[in-house]
């Protein structure tokens, strides 16, 4: 009864305890007010629109905006080759103790060196052998509970905030240095345990740069397959930097999770336009360009996805073919782009390594590591691309300039950068002052400052936003960041927010299971306790019991039995048996 009260405290303190911690687990999108940006509305409005859409409250369509991109950054899946002595759970002295013992690889020992020999292996097995296994199976247990952590991030923010599309910004896996098939498991977990339902983005469906682009698709069609696509980004854990970057790990990167250089065109019908580029129509039949039926024919919103290895942009590099096969892909990006001046046009760039910006504004500041004497002498590592590359990207796929007499006036493309590489996440406005003299060049600014100050309202201030996603990582916080991007009619141009979304550290994960498992336990310990007393009990009850009178049973026809066995027996020694039952003898 001491052990069974005992079990019944440990329950009324185990289970609201668990399932309060449970409930943060599996709901911490709500605890933390986590939701896409809404269009016009402020956080809170975003949220309970989120929360109508589980609820039988009907949700405003009009308030939830047509592209939602759930971001994850660098889960960098490890393995055995991060874990040292993964060899010593194969116990390879208790196998050379056999070896030693039964003399099995042909060696002649005399008895006393063999039992000598055996007795070292043994010694070796115990004292070497079971402490690096048991931490081998530590290190495993511990992977296999990350991958359910970081499935957990993606699975219940998919769940919740039902994104439209979802990208993981680089570093799928931990190292560029492991073999074919560590990579090829890391693979199978990435797409079985973290991501698991979703699919890689097909080689017909990821398009490369034309003039004659063909393949843009209607923002909204095939909504749920788009979901279940993971936009996959190559990093410098999946492929190297550009001095190991070789044709050999691109090759197995794109086998497993996708194309690294490629495009995405969505169109976004409104209200005044067709699902067509109705200007193009217009020329080909002999129409104005900005005129159909004597009225002015507005450009179809378009959004243009560019995802982009960034790996080899800088030199030295070990594969110049790799290198030019990056620099054509984005030289046919800056090509085929619409001209500066168009309206309802948005770029949006994903990669990996961020750009470049002065030591002080992120925690990752500049930095370049080269090899000695090996791979070409190429990039060994790097934190953000050189000030060149960096300027690239700002003036040639988005087509900014430091001079107001550049194509419209240098304000360039609308758009944004989304990437990864620095942990611990970064949000930073890249700009040029037109009017500055006698030298313009880009500069950055955290975007908090760059907001509060008002740089993009500044006359002659050209800028756009970089965001670097925060780890998904445990030990940074199991982060996620909610893109949203929606078309505003009234200045028929592109508007996008970025919030980011936090579970909290691996441990919480772990304590919280941990903690079910034991309630679990407990419980089942309590049950059966409890019940098993009862179920005795029952039995015992349902036994039946015949009582006896005399010695003998007090049942129906008991004492007939007795009396014809006393007959039997008179008849085999020739007397007859007395009324009271006893036998008396013929004379």
């Amino acid at each position: 009864m001491f052990f069974v009260s005992v079990l019944r405290y440990a329950l009324c303190i185990l289970v609201p305890l668990s399932f309060l911690l449970s409930s943060y687990l599996y709901l911490y999108p709500v605890f933390h007010l986590c939701a896409f940006p809404a269009p016009e509305d402020p956080p809170k409005s975003a949220f309970l629109n989120t929360l109508r859409q589980h609820t039988l409250f009907s949700k405003n369509s009009s308030k939830i905006a047509p592209f939602r991109l759930l971001t994850l950054g660098d889960p960098q899946l490890e393995g055995d080759s991060s874990i040292p002595d993964a060899e010593a759970a194969t116990f390879p002295n208790f196998s050379k103790f056999r070896r030693d013992a039964l003399l099995l690889d042909g060696t002649k020992h005399n008895p006393l060196q063999r039992l000598r020999h055996s007795l070292h292996d043994l010694i070796d097995f115990c004292l070497d052998d079971i402490p690096k296994a048991l931490e081998v199976y530590r290190k495993r247990l511990d992977h296999i509970g990350n991958d359910y952590y970081l499935g957990h991030i993606y699975r219940t923010l998919h769940w919740w905030t039902d994104p439209t599309h979802v990208t993981v910004l680089g570093d799928l896996v931990g190292s560029q240095w492991i073999d074919d098939d560590e990579f090829g498991h890391r693979g199978w977990r990435y797409w079985n345990r973290v991501f698991r339902g979703g699919i890689r983005v097909s080689e017909e469906v990821a398009s490369q740069p034309a003039e004659d682009f063909q393949n843009t698709i209607i923002l909204g069609d095939d909504a749920e397959a788009w979901k279940k696509r993971i936009i996959n980004v190559a990093g410098n854990h999946d492929i190297g930097y550009a001095g190991d970057l070789s044709q050999e790990r691109m090759a197995r990167f794109t086998r497993v999770f996708g194309k690294a250089n490629y495009e995405l065109r969505f169109q976004l019908p409104v209200n005044s336009t067709p699902a067509t580029n109705t200007s193009r129509k217009a020329t080909l039949e002999g129409g104005d360009d900005n005129e159909v039926d004597g009225e002015e024919e507005k450009p179809v919103p378009e959004l243009r996805v560019v995802v982009l290895n960034d790996m080899n942009l800088d030199t030295p590099a070990g594969s110049t073919e790799l290198q030019d096969e990056t620099y054509n892909f984005l030289n046919q990006i800056i090509t085929t782009s619409h001209d500066v001046t168009r309206p309802a046009h948005f770029t949006l760039l994903l990669t990996h390594i961020p750009m470049y910006k002065k030591d002080g504004i992120c925690v990752d500041g500049p930095f370049f590591d080269f090899f000695d004497g090996e791979f070409s002498n190429g990039v060994k590592e790097q934190n953000h691309l050189s000030a060149d590359a960096s300027k690239g990207f700002l003036e040639g796929i988005y087509g900014m300039s430091g001079d107001s007499w550049a194509p419209g006036h240098g304000f360039g493309r609308n758009g944004v950068v989304l990437n990864g590489h620095d942990h611990e996440g970064c949000d930073v406005y890249h700009y040029i002052n037109q009017s500055a003299t006698p030298e313009r060049y880009w500069q950055a600014a955290p975007w908090a400052e760059a907001e509060s100050g008002r740089y993009d309202d500044e006359a002659g201030v050209v800028g756009l936003r970089e965001i670097t996603v925060r780890s998904m990582m445990g030990d940074f916080g199991g982060n996620a960041g909610l893109l949203s991007l929606w078309f505003d009619e009234e200045t028929w141009d592109w508007r996008f927010e970025f919030v980011n979304c936090k579970l909290g550290t691996q441990h919480i994960w772990w304590v919280v299971h941990i903690l079910d498992l034991i309630t679990f336990g407990v419980g089942i310990a309590y049950a059966g306790f409890v019940l098993a007393p009862k179920r005795l009990e029952k039995k015992e009850n349902g036994t039946v019991h015949i009582p006896k009178i005399n010695g003998n049973l007090d049942a129906p026809g008991a004492g007939k039995k007795s009396l014809r066995r006393k007959n039997s027996r008179a008849a085999m020694i020739g007397g007859s048996p007395s009324p009271n039952g006893s036998i008396v003898s013929r004379s």
